[in-house]
């Protein structure tokens, strides 16, 4: 990029070299497994432990290293340099699951579910979405009924992340339905509950080998002590982290786009057409000059977004204009690298095939890019 990069310190580009090390050990030589069977090993869970890769910003005295987010952004990008946007999962659980335990769990809770986090021994998801919700979490009708020292939870959660895998699960349910989104708790569901199951894994479009799944809960007994923070702030704790998860949306969402620029040119200097390269024709170089500029104007609009975060000063339109843009950006970068691959592009052994699926639903998850709007709309003049 014409543009260089000030964010990453050399700390942070020597974890970069020590994940890239890894992912091309234990998981891209096995990547077209994972999709077959719709899942990473958990193995690997263990070993992305032992290499450091799990829960990095975690405090030190629950199982983490402490260090700043943007060792998380490296991991981030690495997957989706890599063509392994499958792991997400472990982004999801290290970034956005463990987080809510830390910020809003009692001394307890994180003693007990962080350090098995930072091991891979414990798998964690979040359950928001359901059957009939969508990215509507005002409209959540699992429910949470206070019974004596335990809720009972019922419900049922669908396009779960780590959904199969998972030990642990952070739930949103009603916990004063007449309350609309004053009325949403958050609890830490261990998936060994009586009451809670396991539905059928998703057969998805893209993001193969990213396991995905159907929750459910009949009448669980969730013990008191397992509510996140107090009873009926849900909605706000939502809030509070959900910016955090739509940054981690976009900065892969770059990353990947990044990759795809760079692959579809190497691919039109090498690929003829009518006797001479691609590249050699004006409309291939301007559509790819097209996306290098769009890129990198989303490249360090995400950047400073990164900066803001780590000041704490980020909020909640910017990273939705950093989610909603990127990702409508990335449909529309990698649809136009697909269309220069021609016939290759569209054969699953090609990375750029990958990328495009896998990005589609980047525009959905997070937060529809429709609710994104919705959300920086209340900030216009």
């Amino acid at each position: 990029m014409a543009i260089p990069r000030t964010l990453l310190l050399d700390e942070h580009l020597q974890f970069q070299e020590a994940v890239n090390r890894f992912l091309d050990a234990e998981v891209v030589p096995h990547y077209e497994r994972y999709e077959d069977q719709g899942y990473i090993d958990r193995d690997v869970w263990r070993k992305a432990a032992e290499a450091g890769l799990l829960c990095p910003t975690m405090p030190v005295e629950y199982g983490g290293a402490g260090v700043d987010k943007i060792f998380s952004v490296v991991l981030f990008e690495a997957f989706a340099h890599k063509h392994v946007s499958a792991m997400l999962g472990m982004s999801l659980h290290s970034e956005i699951v463990a987080p809510y335990i830390l910020h809003y769990g009692s001394e307890a809770l994180k003693q007990k579910y962080l350090p098995p986090m930072a091991t891979g021994e414990m798998i964690g998801a979040i359950a928001m979405t359901e059957p009939g919700g969508g990215s509507d979490l005002q409209g959540i009708r699992s429910t949470a009924v206070l019974d004596g020292d335990h809720y009972i939870l019922n419900g049922s959660k669908t396009f779960i992340t780590n959904g199969m895998h998972c030990d642990l699960v952070i739930v949103v349910a009603k916990t004063d339905p007449a309350a609309g989104a004053k009325g949403t708790s958050l609890f830490v569901v261990d998936t060994s509950m009586p009451g809670f199951s396991k539905g059928k894994r998703l057969k998805k479009i893209g993001l193969k080998a990213q396991d995905t799944g159907e929750l459910f809960f009949d009448n669980v007994k969730v013990p008191r002590e397992n509510l996140l923070g107090e009873a009926n702030k849900g909605f706000v704790y939502l809030m509070q982290e959900l910016s955090w998860e739509r940054l981690q949306i976009a900065t892969s969402a770059v990353a990947q786009m990044e990759t795809a620029v760079q692959e579809t040119s190497d691919y039109c200097r090498e690929r003829k057409a009518f006797g001479k390269q691609i590249m050699e024709f004006q409309t291939a170089r301007h559509h790819l000059a097209e996306a290098l500029t769009e890129v990198q104007i989303a490249r360090v609009f995400v950047d400073r977004c990164i900066e803001l975060q780590m000041q704490g000063r980020l909020d909640a339109a910017s990273a939705s204009m950093a989610k909603y843009w990127c990702t409508d950006l990335s449909s529309k970068v990698l649809d136009l690298c697909l269309q220069l691959h021609g016939g290759y592009g569209y054969m699953w052994e090609y990375p750029i095939a990958r990328a495009w699926a896998d990005a589609r639903v980047s525009r959905i998850y997070g937060g529809a890019n429709e609710i994104m709007k919705e959300v920086i709309s209340r900030q216009l003049p």
